[in-house]
């Protein structure tokens, strides 16, 4: 058994001498309408202040049927783009009465379902998720039950209103520099095969490619996932298959960055690298390093105030003008590029 005492409003009631009936109504600002008196109202506050109460979010909600709450699934809070995401997310949610609810998939779409069921258990009014499946059926259930935007990604077919950076021109425009340089030799690291953003990053990539009249070759494209140790183990298993580093190196997210960052530490303290370093994603630490990275900064502001947008139009019933909206991204360049 806990240790620990849950008040009730019957509690505060007690303490305060008064019916459970007059509490509530004190406690949930309805006195001036049931002309309590202002001794009985600063007891029962100074009750409730001393013991830290405030009424039961539950009752409340079952009360008025809305929660003032938005969910928010995404892959991991560790990753910096995604945690800025989120962060910018609440800021805006709290500017407009709502509570921020947070939950995260670690890229794994039986543990996102979970997720899913348990804020909508906790009556969320709007649910937004950067879904980690592209299978549809795995998300249209949830459309019945309440309003429901992607961010970040997309899962196509489903119908599923979403907020997204416009990978595929960033790519372009952050690759196209480097090849127009003289590159013979640029390889690719990318997420889970099949998501939109591996898509749309991979399209990019081949695009920058074919403007810049450079052939893909055989061995250049690798697509796992987006974690870590995964930036890892493919820098790592390139190095040991050709002895070298690549000329330039493009990863699609800053955690896998992150990861060939490590290797490279570890195993050549920074003084071995490709000679051009690119990701999708960025971070101010980048500017830090000894090694230039130029890097696809996405709108995180853009994509959290746009995405709660759709989700509160969603709430209010409005027919939305536009389902899939894209968001440019800016471009920082490290290197300076002739």
């Amino acid at each position: 058994m806990s240790r620990f005492k849950r008040l009730t409003i019957d509690d505060i009631a007690e303490m305060a001498g008064v019916s459970r009936t007059t509490a509530s109504m004190v406690l949930n600002g309805h006195a001036e309408r049931y002309r309590i008196s202002m001794e009985t109202v600063e007891r029962v506050r100074a009750v409730a202040k001393k013991h830290n109460f405030t009424p039961s979010e539950l009752a409340r909600v079952l009360r008025k049927k809305c929660s003032q709450s938005i969910g928010l699934v995404i892959p991991n809070t560790s990753n910096s783009n995604q945690g800025f995401l989120a962060q910018e997310l609440e800021n805006f949610c709290l500017a407009q009465g709502y509570q921020l609810l947070i939950a995260t998939s670690n890229e794994d779409a039986e543990r996102e379902a979970v997720s899913i069921a348990q804020l909508a258990a906790r009556q969320v009014d709007g649910l937004i998720v950067m879904p980690c499946s592209s299978e549809p059926e795995r998300y249209l259930p949830w459309v019945e039950r309440l309003p429901l935007v992607f961010i970040d990604r997309y899962v196509p077919e489903s119908g599923i209103p979403s907020v997204v950076t416009d990978a595929r021109a960033s790519v372009v425009g952050l690759l196209g520099p480097v090849l127009a340089k003289g590159v013979d030799e640029l390889v690719f690291f990318g997420g889970t095969p099949g998501l939109s953003p591996s898509c749309e990053r991979l399209d990019g990539y081949r695009q920058a490619l074919s403007e810049g009249g450079l052939a893909e070759q055989e061995g250049w494209v690798f697509e796992r996932d987006f974690r870590l140790e995964t930036g890892y183990a493919l820098m790592q298993e390139w190095y040991q298959r050709h002895g070298r580093y690549p000329q330039a190196l493009f990863t699609t997210a800053i955690t896998l960055l992150e990861g060939v960052l490590a290797f490279i530490r570890q195993h050549h303290k920074m003084h071995e690298a490709p000679q051009y370093l690119l990701t999708f994603d960025d971070h101010p630490l980048l500017d830090c390093l000894p090694i230039p990275i130029d890097a696809i900064d996405q709108d995180c502001r853009m994509l959290a105030s746009t995405s709660l947008e759709l989700v509160l139009a969603l709430i209010r019933g409005d027919i939305l003008s536009e389902r899939d909206l894209r968001v440019p991204a800016r471009l920082t360049h490290r290197r300076l590029v002739v």
